[in-house]
């Protein structure tokens, strides 16, 4: 049991960091985009809606066979391999008729989805998509041999090979063309959109070659019957997939049939860019997921486990609000991470990072349907609250632009959020300590408040006030946790 504990938490670790890292590390592709493309040209608006098309439909190319995959590999052991050729050619045929679609019908398509003159970007993320859709299968393998390291690697092979060809294109051939005029006769300073897209196609066909020797085990075929049997479990898994992607898509995918104009391009480019740095909050809470979520369902049969989710939603809590404030805390140093010329849109981010909270909040409430078999739940839960996003979106978008968009994400997480706990409350009821809970969320929101009444004109003065502010927060948490902390200062 210590050495299956122990391999379970080696391998949580490796799959969290090397995700976490590998997000860290494409994440700081943000400066080089918003510094070379600007936002007056709304070609990093055009980036933020084919990006999110595409999590869209490698959420419709996977449908559910990821999971799927574990659940009959499990089942069926000693037709593990069988299971696997199954999941991996249902999901490459799905791709491949979705690849020869794109194709043929690229220049519609673009015109329809916002792309109008550029069917080549959905042709070539079409290809991306579906090649990520086959990769997610093999992945999917690598977890269920255990392993994890290879997991890794090739993770982070993708995110290195990416970030080193943007720096090769973005400013390693211009520094070069400078000095050398006529060198590089193909590139073009205003078909960079484009290169991102072409760089992540490369990128990602490389890695695929990582996979050889797990493609070997396709010779096993496909088992029509079993087929059957997992089509049966995973549509649900496709429908609670769909609505979940779409909390986090809709809005990007939605504003060019709200707002069609080359400046909702512009606006979309503006929001997208501004929200990267509300994602440092999910990079800090997606580190809280992997290590807990193992937890949750090691101890599922632990009479103790309701007072944990309790104890832990709560310190959940108190951290991300830590992570909340200090972003908006040192907000005038963290914005450089993006042109200036995206800066109008800085005013989303507090009321993104807050549905980022809810969303982190509504991931803590929902292991009573998970842990009690009920996962349809969570289907309805994100269908409402995408029903909420979207019609946020669609009544006022056209009149306040990007920041219906933040607070249309509000929405849509605060709902999810708070139908997950009013129903979990009579199904399966955690006793969470709703008072402390709400007590730090209006200690953070109350000191938010202060720097932003207070705010010096001084940058040194705005950040010494916004340090002591946070400094606050941590002393009172600090003191109404004191008793745990004694406890556990004793216990060593």
């Amino acid at each position: 049991m210590a050495n299956s504990l122990k391999r379970i938490f080696s391998d949580t670790m490796i799959y969290g960091m090397s995700s976490i890292v590998g997000r860290f590390l494409n994440y700081m592709l943000v400066p080089l985009y918003t510094y070379k493309i600007a936002a007056a040209s709304g070609g990093y608006g055009m980036v933020t809606r084919v990006y999110s098309l595409t999590a869209l439909m490698l959420v419709i190319l996977i449908f559910g066979m990821e999971t799927t995959f574990f659940y009959f590999a499990n089942k069926y052991k000693e037709r593990a391999d069988k299971v696997f050729s199954t999941a991996f050619l249902s999901v490459g045929v799905v791709a491949a008729l979705f690849v020869g679609l794109v194709m043929l019908f690229g220049v519609p398509m673009s015109n329809v989805l916002g792309c109008p003159g550029h069917p080549e970007y959905l042709r070539v993320m079409g290809t991306v998509v579906a090649i990520d859709a086959v990769q997610a299968i093999l992945f999917a393998l690598l977890r269920y041999e255990g392993r994890a390291w290879k997991f890794a690697f090739l993770k982070l092979l993708f995110i290195f090979l990416n970030i080193g060809l943007n720096l090769l294109v973005f400013l390693g051939i211009p520094a070069y063309v400078s000095g050398h005029p006529g060198a590089f006769g193909w590139y073009d300073e205003n078909a960079l959109v484009g290169y991102i897209f072409v760089m992540n196609l490369i990128c990602t066909a490389l890695v695929t070659l990582g996979f050889l020797p797990e493609l070997r085990k396709v010779k096993h075929g496909m088992d029509w019957s079993l087929l059957k049997e997992m089509l049966k479990y995973t549509w649900p898994l496709l429908l609670f997939g769909i609505a979940g992607i779409l909390n986090q898509v809709a809005d990007k995918i939605c504003y060019y049939f709200i707002d069609p104009s080359a400046n909702g391009d512009v606006q979309l480019g503006i929001y997208g860019a501004c929200t990267k740095i509300a994602m440092i909050m999910a990079m800090i809470t997606q580190a809280f997921r992997y290590a807990y979520e193992p937890i949750v369902f090691g101890g599922i049969r632990d009479k103790n486990s309701k007072d944990t989710q309790a104890m832990v939603m709560k310190y959940f809590v108190m951290f991300a609000l830590l992570a909340f404030l200090t972003v908006m805390a040192y907000m005038d140093v963290l914005k450089h991470i993006i042109s200036a010329s995206y800066w109008e849109g800085l005013r989303v981010v507090p009321i993104v990072m807050m549905a980022e909270i809810f969303m982190s909040i509504y991931f803590n409430l929902s292991f009573w349907y998970k842990l009690n078999g009920q996962t349809w739940w969570g289907a309805i839960f994100s269908a409402i609250g995408c029903a909420a996003l979207l019609a946020v979106n669609f009544a006022f978008v056209p009149k306040y632009g990007y920041m219906a968009c933040a607070w249309g994400g509000f929405t849509g997480y605060g709902v999810c959020m708070l139908l997950s706990y009013f129903v979990g409350r009579k199904k399966s009821p955690v006793p969470y300590q709703l008072g402390t809970i709400l007590g730090y969320f209006a200690l953070a929101l109350g000191l938010y408040g202060v720097s932003v009444w207070l705010k010096p004109e001084s940058l040194g003065w705005e950040l010494a006030l916004n340090t002591v502010l946070l400094m606050t927060y941590v002393a009172v948490a600090l003191w109404c946790e004191r008793d745990m902390i004694m406890a556990k200062l004793k216990r060593r």
